[in-house]
């Protein structure tokens, strides 16, 4: 389903005159979230929750009204497997993914927006400020749908969501504010639940995604999941029980507690120790590095896989090589990774603040967006009657000196000295690209459906593209056009996913191959509109994609309030 939506675009930072207003960045990931800001050194800063852990588990557990987020839901799983929500983030933008709790229905949406509510009401109690503003960071990965419903997923939390950034890219400036030199990074990033690998050129003043590949169902979960398939066969081997353990969801729960535990053993020590109980009997494992590195080999030989792909779309768009490798997730820590890159590609990888980058480098672009919108209206004021006779301020075309000065004026305003590389960030253009193909279902001259692309993956964003069709047959009604997304650009709609339906009412009398010109722009985080215009008789339309999955503005109002009544700690 699709319908036009107003613009949900959050105005501007603050202005001058109006006083310091930070803008959080929020890496929500699907095992662990965390919060970041740029401290007065101009330095991005992890928060702690109320527990006084850097990060915070991405796990929900319902008790009658009140919501738990973190260790203790996470724990409560191996007893009360019924009342706990994992890994919702690989749920997002799935219109059938429904947790029911006491008669009451939640949607990924709505169980990400408690985890947001945690994390910032920690920092917020611990900074002791409102937290308002915030950049929420998605895998590079994700669709229309799914980006919407992160953004959505913020605003039920009450948030004003100033972006959706990317995590690969929010990796890269992390790493590019603290490196100076230009380079071309390759950053691969294995979180809990998903996997982007992104080349990324840093140089002055630039930061551009050259192209990005991945695969939102690849994680370190998956790591996990090879270690209780593995615990559960030794078990009935150990034991000669017949019945399943994994097919009791308090033992399934607490195998997998102990996989993760295990798995970080793992990175440290060569053997871990594991005890599965299940139907009265016991047996007890011993993992070894070498093994646990074989029974998941076939997911690490997938990320090489994805890499080369990228690699090879990449090599097309003229970058054929790059300097460095940045390991980027809490997942890379485990050696099998750093040692499968070393064989495959000859360069050893840089572990980069694995569980805090994405982050800190949210917290980076949410300061950079902000000052860019003081320094805006900074120099808006000062050029006075001009500035209102020939529109906004064009920072593209305003000299470093003024923008200095603007800087300077903001560094009184804010209280805390803005460094030389966040001056310089100010000015970086930041370059995304498109994850994923976006085009129309239309007719062949086989009468065959085929999608045609009107924005290619891996294009630059911000873009927008138009393509002339033409009716299918003589006196058409209407036109409906079906929207869709694609991973590898395969012209058959079953291999693609169908982002909406868009229906242009046709006049009478129209002869068939009559053109229809249908127009795609795509924003740098992700939104797509669409503008079809029949040529003959001059009706058009124009859409804000929304698909089934995602909530509109008016239903964000209306759950976020019913939302507000349940108590989140």
């Amino acid at each position: 389903m699709v319908r036009p939506v107003e613009s949900i675009t959050a105005s501007g930072g603050v202005v001058v005159g109006e006083g310091p207003k930070r803008v959080y960045g929020i890496d929500l990931g699907t095992t662990y979230s965390a919060i970041a800001y740029v401290d007065e050194h101009g330095k991005p800063a992890i928060v702690p929750n109320q527990e006084s852990e850097r990060i915070t588990p991405s796990v929900i557990l319902f008790d009658g009204d009140q919501v738990i987020v973190g260790n203790t839901a996470k724990e409560s799983a191996r007893v009360e497997p019924h009342r706990v929500v994992t890994r919702v983030k690989q749920h997002m933008g799935d219109p059938n993914f429904v947790f029911e709790h006491e008669g009451q229905a939640f949607g990924p949406e709505d169980i990400s927006s408690f985890i947001l509510r945690k994390v910032v009401g920690d920092a917020a109690v611990a900074l002791g400020e409102p937290i308002t503003d915030v950049v929420i960071t998605c895998p590079a990965y994700f669709g229309t749908a799914e980006r919407e419903a992160t953004a959505n997923a913020g605003r039920l939390a009450g948030l004003n969501v100033r972006a959706i950034l990317n995590e690969p890219t929010a990796g890269a400036i992390a790493y590019g504010l603290e490196r100076g030199e230009d380079q071309v990074v390759l950053v691969y990033d294995l979180g809990g639940g998903t996997f982007d690998v992104t080349m990324i050129e840093i140089k002055d003043r630039l930061i551009r995604v050259i192209c990005t590949g991945g695969d939102h169902r690849l994680g370190g979960l998956l790591w996990d999941e090879a270690i209780v398939m593995h615990l559960a066969e030794e078990f009935r081997s150990q034991t000669g029980e017949t019945s399943d353990p994994l097919d009791d969801p308090e033992v399934l729960n607490d195998l997998f507690l102990q996989a993760e535990r295990g798995k970080k053993t793992l990175t440290q020590r060569e053997k871990a120790p594991f005890r599965i109980t299940h139907a009265g009997r016991q047996a007890r494992v011993e993992l070894e590095r070498t093994r646990f590195e074989e029974i998941s080999r076939h997911l690490l030989d997938r990320t090489i896989e994805l890499t080369r792909e990228m690699l090879g779309e990449a090599s097309a768009k003229g970058y054929s090589r790059f300097d460095k490798i940045i390991l980027v997730g809490g997942a890379t820590r485990m050696p099998q990774v750093r040692g499968r890159i070393v064989e495959e590609f000859g360069i050893e990888p840089e572990l980069f603040d694995p569980d805090e980058a994405v982050a800190k480098g949210a917290a980076l672009f949410a300061l950079k967006e902000s000052l860019l919108d003081q320094v805006h209206d900074f120099l808006t004021i000062r050029t006075g009657a001009e500035a209102d006779a020939n529109g906004p301020v064009d920072l593209a075309q305003v000299s470093d000196e003024e923008v200095a000065e603007a800087l300077d004026h903001l560094e009184q305003e804010l209280g805390f000295t803005l460094t030389g590389p966040v001056r310089t960030l100010v000015r970086t253009r930041i370059v995304n690209v498109l994850s994923k193909g976006l085009g129309v279902v239309a007719r062949d001259d086989r009468g065959r459906d085929v999608i045609v692309y009107l924005l290619p993956r891996n294009a630059e964003v911000p873009l927008e593209r138009s393509t002339d069709f033409g009716t299918d047959a003589d006196d058409q009604a209407a036109v409906d056009i079906r929207v869709m997304s694609g991973d590898r650009e395969s012209t058959d709609p079953a291999d693609c996913q169908e982002v909406g339906v868009a229906t242009l009412e046709l006049p009478e009398g129209l002869p068939a191959r009559s053109p229809i010109r249908v127009r795609f722009a795509i924003s740098r985080d992700g939104r797509l509109d669409l503008t079809a215009a029949d040529l003959t008789g001059g009706r058009s339309i124009e859409v804000r994609f929304q698909t089934e999955a995602v909530l509109s503005a008016e239903e964000v109002a209306e759950r976020s309030t019913a939302l507000r009544l349940l108590n989140v700690s």
